[in-house]
C-alpha cells in the first residue's frame, strides 16, 4: 500500500499527500491565509474536523466562513458546547444533557443542582462564554469505548450522560470533544478551537423548561436558548429581524386591530371579530373565483364520519392520536391503532377532507373522459394538537383548509401538477408578491404502499416540476428524504415574507394509496376498471394560518382590497356632519367598507388613531369640502393629502379596493 494518497480539490486539481494527512495540512500546503481561514473539511461530501486524518484517496473541500451554511452550523454547535462549559463553571454540580444547533442558534438542556435557571442568570453566563472563547482552547476529538464513557460520567455525577452512553453501540469507538479540562460526548465535527468563534456574534435569549428526552414522565430540565452567528453584523441583523417580528406579531396586531381572539373556553379555536372576518371572507371569495376559473368543482362534506371510514383509509392507525373521537374512550388496540368493534358507534371529527372526497368520487360510474375531476372544499377540520404546541392563528385545533383533490389518469399527472404550480404562483403574487422555494418530501420510514409505487410517485413529481422549469436552484429546489406523508410524496412550497422568514404552506401530493384503500375506480378507454391517481393539494394551507402570515407580512396594513376598513370619513367641524354622511353613503353604495368619525376631536388625533388601526384611506371633510362637494383624501399608509371631487375620490377607492383577479 502506498504511503501517499490523492486528494481532488473543488477546482479539479489533485494533490498528492501522505496518508493520514489532515485538512489543516492541506490548507497549510496551499497557504497561511487559507490555514487561518479554514474551519473544517469536507471529505467525499462528509463534514469533518480539520484535524481528522484522511486515509484514502478522496474529494476534499476546505470549509471557510464563505461556506455560510456549514460554517454557521459549526459555529452554533460550538456555541452550545461553550455554553455548557460556562454553566458548569459558574454553577458547580449542574449536569449536562444535550445541546444541538438550531435554525438560528443553539440551546442546551441542564439539570441544575440547586434551582432552575432564570433569565437573570444569562448576563453572567454570556460573560463566562466570552472568557472561554478568549482562551482559544483547541477542540480535540478523542475516541472512547462505551464502558469508558459510562464509567467517566458516573464518576462525575453526570447521570443523564451516563444513561445516554449506556444506550450507545457496544464495541464501536465513540467520540468526545475536549476543550482544556472540560469535555462532552459528541459526534462532531467542531471548529479547530473556541477562538474561532466571534465573542460578539452570539446572545443568550431565554430560559425555559424541558423534559429529559422530551418525555413528561422524566425529569424537568432548564433549557437555555441562544442565537449564534459568524460575526456581529449578522447578529445585529438577526436581532433587528426579531424586533421587527415582535412588532408584526399577529396576536398583538390582532388585538390592536380588533380582528380576533382566542380563549381557554375553546383552546385552539378562533373567535373571529367582525373586522377579522371581513379579511377572511375577502380572501375566501378571492380563492373561490380563482378555483372556479381553474375548473374546480366545490363540494361540502360532513364534519363527523364513522370511525370505520377512517380505519379503512388508514388514518385511524396512523393519525388516531390527533383526532377528536366520539365517544372519547380508548378501546382495545393493536399495532394499527384502536380496534373498532362491529357493534361500536364510533365517530370522529374529520382531521382532513380527503376520504370524504373519495366517497363523492365513488358516487356513480366515472369514465376516463370525466378525468381530471377537481373537487375543492373550504373544509373545516379538527386536529387534537398538543396544548403546548398551539400558537395564535399559526397552530390551531379547528381550521379551514383551502383543500382540493384532483382525480386523474397517470398520463395527466404532469399537466395537472404544472397547472397547480401556475395557479399557486398566481395566488402568491396576488396576495403578497411572495417568492417561494419548492421542496420534494420523499418517502418516510413508516408508510403505506410498495417501494415500486413510491419510486413511481416520486419520479412523477420530479418529472412534473421539471416540465415547468422549476427544478432549479433559482426556485430553491431541494429533496427532503423521509419527510413525505405516510401515503404519498409531496411537493412543499415555502414562501418568504417581508422580513425574510419562510413558511411552508402550499402542497401537492401524488397518492395511489387512498384510491386503492377506498376502492375508487374509473372505466378506462379499454372498458376495464382502473384506479385514479389522487392529487391532494392546497395553496394557502389553512385560512387561519395564512391570515396570520398576511397580518405579519403586511404588519397589519393590508392592501386596500383586503383591508377591514377601506375608508374612514372624518369631520373637521360638526357643521360637516351631514356632508360626511353623504360621502359615506356614496362610498358604501360603491362597495367600499366605510366608517365615519364625527367625534369632536382634532383631525390630527383622528388621523393618528385610524392610522394605528390600519385603515386604508381617510377622507377628511370640513365646511369648504361640504360647500364644494370635495373631499381631502389621505392614504394612511403614507403620502400627501389631496383634495378632489367626491366622484373622483370614489373612483380612486373603487380601483384600489378591486381584488387583483378582477382588475
Amino acid at each position: 500500500m502506498s504511503d501517499l494518497i490523492q486528494l481532488t480539490l473543488p477546482d479539479g486539481s489533485v494533490r498528492e499527500m501522505p496518508r493520514g494527512t489532515t485538512g489543516a495540512d492541506v490548507a497549510a500546503s496551499i497557504g497561511p491565509g487559507l490555514l487561518k481561514a479554514a474551519l473544517a473539511a469536507k471529505v467525499d461530501g462528509e463534514l469533518v474536523d480539520l484535524s481528522r486524518p484522511i486515509l484514502a484517496d478522496a474529494r476534499l473541500a476546505l470549509v471557510t466562513a464563505k461556506d455560510e451554511a456549514e460554517a454557521l452550523d459549526l459555529a452554533r454547535h460550538d456555541f452550545a458546547h461553550v455554553l455548557a462549559e460556562a454553566v458548569q463553571k459558574l454553577f458547580p454540580g449542574t449536569q449536562i444533557t444535550f445541546g444541538p444547533s438550531t435554525d438560528d442558534g443553539f440551546y442546551y438542556d441542564f439539570a441544575p443542582k440547586d434551582r432552575p435557571f432564570t433569565d437573570e442568570d444569562l448576563p453572567a453566563i454570556e460573560a463566562e462564554m466570552r472568557a472561554i472563547i478568549g482562551r482559544n482552547a483547541p477542540l480535540v476529538r478523542e475516541e472512547w469505548s462505551r464502558g469508558q464513557l459510562i464509567d467517566y460520567f458516573q464518576r462525575q455525577g453526570e447521570s443523564f450522560k451516563a444513561e445516554w452512553a449506556g444506550e450507545l453501540p457496544e464495541g464501536e469507538p465513540l467520540s468526545i470533544y475536549r476543550a482544556g479540562d472540560w469535555l462532552d460526548l459528541c459526534r462532531g465535527p467542531h471548529l479547530p478551537s473556541t477562538g474561532k468563534l466571534d465573542p460578539n456574534a452570539f446572545k443568550l435569549t431565554r430560559v425555559s423548561g424541558a423534559y429529559w428526552r422530551g418525555d413528561q414522565a422524566n425529569a424537568m430540565l432548564s433549557r437555555i436558548y441562544g442565537t449564534g452567528w459568524l460575526n456581529r453584523k449578522q447578529l445585529d441583523a438577526h436581532l433587528l429581524r426579531l424586533e421587527e417580528a415582535a412588532k408584526r406579531d399577529h396576536r398583538k396586531l390582532g388585538a390592536e386591530m380588533d380582528l380576533f381572539h382566542l380563549q381557554a373556553e375553546a383552546h385552539g379555536s378562533v373567535f373571529w371579530h367582525p373586522r377579522g372576518f371581513v379579511i377572511y371572507r375577502a380572501l375566501e371569495a378571492y380563492m373561490r373565483r380563482r378555483l372556479d376559473a381553474a375548473g374546480y368543482k366545490e363540494v361540502k362534506t360532513p364534519q363527523v364520519m364513522d370511525a370505520r371510514q377512517w380505519e379503512q383509509s388508514g388514518h385511524w392507525g396512523k393519525y388516531r392520536e390527533n383526532m377528536f373521537v366520539i365517544p372519547d374512550e380508548v378501546p382495545n388496540t393493536d399495532d394499527e391503532g384502536p380496534v373498532i368493534s362491529d357493534k361500536a358507534e364510533w365517530m370522529a371529527l374529520k382531521p382532513m377532507n380527503c376520504p370524504a372526497h373519495v366517497l363523492i368520487f365513488r358516487q356513480g360510474i366515472k369514465s376516463y373522459r370525466d378525468l381530471p375531476l377537481r373537487l375543492a372544499e373550504m373544509g373545516c377540520c379538527h386536529r387534537n394538537e398538543p396544548h403546548g404546541a398551539l400558537h395564535g392563528l399559526m397552530r390551531v385545533r379547528q381550521f379551514t383548509q383551502d383543500d382540493a383533490h384532483i382525480f386523474c389518469r397517470e398520463d395527466q399527472i404532469v399537466s395537472e401538477i404544472a397547472k397547480f404550480c401556475d395557479l399557486l404562483d398566481l395566488v402568491y403574487k396576488d396576495l403578497g408578491g411572495f417568492t417561494y422555494a419548492i421542496k420534494l418530501a420523499l418517502r418516510p420510514e413508516k408508510r403505506f404502499g410498495s417501494d415500486a409505487m413510491w419510486d413511481w410517485s416520486e419520479q412523477s413529481m420530479r418529472d412534473a416540476v421539471a416540465a415547468t422549469g422549476r427544478d432549479t436552484a433559482d426556485w430553491g429546489w431541494e429533496e427532503l428524504p423521509g419527510e413525505g406523508a405516510f401515503y404519498a410524496p409531496k411537493l412543499e412550497f415555502h414562501l418568504t415574507d417581508a422580513i425574510g422568514r419562510t413558511w411552508q404552506v402550499g402542497t401537492i401530493q401524488t397518492d395511489t394509496v387512498l384510491p386503492e384503500r377506498l376502492d375508487a375506480s374509473y372505466v378506462g378507454e379499454d372498458g376495464a376498471r382502473h384506479r385514479p391517481v389522487m392529487l391532494h393539494r392546497a395553496i394557502l394551507g389553512s385560512y387561519e394560518r395564512f391570515i396570520g402570515i398576511l397580518i405579519e407580512h403586511y404588519a397589519g396594513r393590508f392592501p386596500t382590497w383586503l383591508s377591514p376598513v377601506q375608508a374612514v370619513v372624518a369631520t373637521i367641524v360638526s357643521d360637516a356632519d351631514e356632508y360626511a354622511g353623504t360621502v359615506a353613503e356614496a362610498l358604501l353604495k360603491a362597495g367600499i367598507r366605510t366608517e365615519t368619525d364625527l367625534r369632536n376631536e382634532k383631525i390630527n388625533l383622528k388621523v393618528r388613531e385610524h392610522s394605528l388601526q390600519k385603515a386604508s384611506y381617510m377622507l377628511v371633510v370640513g365646511r369648504r369640502e361640504a360647500e364644494e362637494g370635495t373631499v381631502a383624501v389621505r392614504n394612511l399608509a403614507g403620502g400627501d393629502q389631496k383634495v378632489m371631487p367626491l366622484a373622483e375620490a370614489v373612483a380612486l377607492l373603487v380601483a384600489e379596493a378591486t381584488p387583483p383577479d378582477l382588475r
